[in-house]
């Protein structure tokens, strides 16, 4: 650990020229990407990049953000019930300015990445590191962070991080990622149809046949920035109606994300009798497909099956260009299980600037974190 070192980036031009070499597994991590943060971060977030070096020599990247929650207008206007005004009552109350070390929009343990193996007990100091440095820049702002957070780890690393110095921070698991993890012998649609159950063939069929007469067309850059408006009053929408948000993007993501990110990042748009009725988007991330924000009409979601007529069209695109595996990430659980997808537990670490707030967390995240009810289902004829 006394080799190691770390620095605080603000802007993407200020970043090391091996920045991209040393997160070349990760999109998420790579200076295209950041860019899009930089350009079209939400209102209420700034972002952070962090070099870890070994002596002189960068081995590691890493992002936080900070989110000013008294910005926010909405929570998520899903659930009206007085459970629901307390704990957002108590969220601007107690954690007003919080400090993710991760990236709390997207699923999945996207935060760093190394070229060379850490041993947990420096990672798990490393990381309290970048987190203690953060709140002092700051507090020289004269921001005091009440909540820090660290997500999102799968089960191996957050038991190794929670014996290390990760040890006296609320350890808490939230809503698993969805991943559906593609058969090599799926070389299109009706290999994956036929391995389905009836039951879910039928979903498949059905779903089909409501999506008839809706086109479903990839928008370049210039049809992104044309229809930028109706794109982010269906992306609101469906936003608005989450059960708990903690920022909004801004109007311009999807045009500066196409634009930053070229190729690698899918715009679907499904049009009925030439309005956009939803969209789709994807990131693609080495052998995974990353699934990002979507929109949809409310009335065509219901009427048409639009979510799952996206779903399907997902899975289809990662199929007919043979990606390993399909982030959905821990929204919908059901009906993301009624396609293929499999929930992988999720882990963080949370410590609060109060001692007295510390100890009641294990308490309050139960409300932080609303309770998710699901079935998991099991569409296919066998195990392969």
């Amino acid at each position: 650990m006394s080799d190691l070192h770390f620095t605080l980036y603000t802007t993407i031009d200020s970043l090391p020229a091996t920045w991209d070499t040393v997160a070349h597994d990760n999109a998420f991590l790579q200076t295209p990407y950041l860019r899009v943060l930089e350009e079209s971060a939400p209102t209420n977030m700034r972002c952070f990049f962090i070099g870890i070096y070994e002596k002189e020599h960068l081995i590691g990247v890493a992002l936080a953000q900070y989110l000013d929650i008294s910005k926010l207008y909405s929570f998520g206007e899903r659930q009206h019930c007085m459970k629901t005004k307390v704990r957002n009552f108590a969220f601007r109350r107690l954690a007003r300015h919080v400090l993710f070390v991760g990236n709390t929009m997207i699923t999945g343990q996207n935060g760093y990445t190394f070229i060379k193996p850490l041993a947990p007990e420096d990672l798990s100091r490393l990381l309290r590191s970048m987190a203690d440095a953060l709140m002092g820049h700051f507090k020289q702002e004269g921001i005091r962070i009440h909540l820090v957070s660290f997500k999102d780890f799968y089960t191996e690393d957050s038991q190794a991080l929670g014996n290390r110095a990760f040890r006296s921070l609320f350890h808490f698991s939230v809503q698993p990622n969805m991943i559906f993890r593609l058969l090599p012998s799926w070389q299109n649609m009706h290999d994956y149809v036929a391995d389905l159950q009836k039951k879910y063939r039928d979903q498949y069929k059905r779903t089909q046949k409501k999506g008839e007469g809706i086109v479903c067309s990839e928008m370049d850059l210039s049809m992104i920035q044309t229809y930028e408006e109706e794109m982010y009053a269906l992306y609101h929408h469906v936003a608005l109606n989450a059960p708990f948000n903690t920022f909004f993007l801004a109007k311009n993501h999807f045009y500066v994300f196409k634009k930053q990110c070229g190729d690698r990042f899918k715009v679907f748009g499904y049009f009925l009798e030439d309005k956009l009725i939803g969209f789709h988007t994807l990131l693609l991330n080495g052998q995974t497909l990353e699934t990002y924000f979507l929109g949809y009409d409310a009335a065509h979601q219901k009427e048409r099956m639009l979510y799952l007529n996206m779903l399907y069209r997902m899975t289809a695109f990662g199929i007919e260009n043979q990606f390993q595996r399909i982030i959905f990430g821990r929204t919908a659980l059901e009906i993301k299980s009624s396609i293929g997808a499999e929930p992988v537990p999720m882990f963080g670490f949370m410590q609060h600037n109060q001692p007295w707030v510390q100890k009641l967390l294990p308490r309050l995240f139960k409300n932080l974190e609303p309770p998710i009810r699901w079935e998991q289902r099991h569409p296919f004829k066998k195990l392969n």
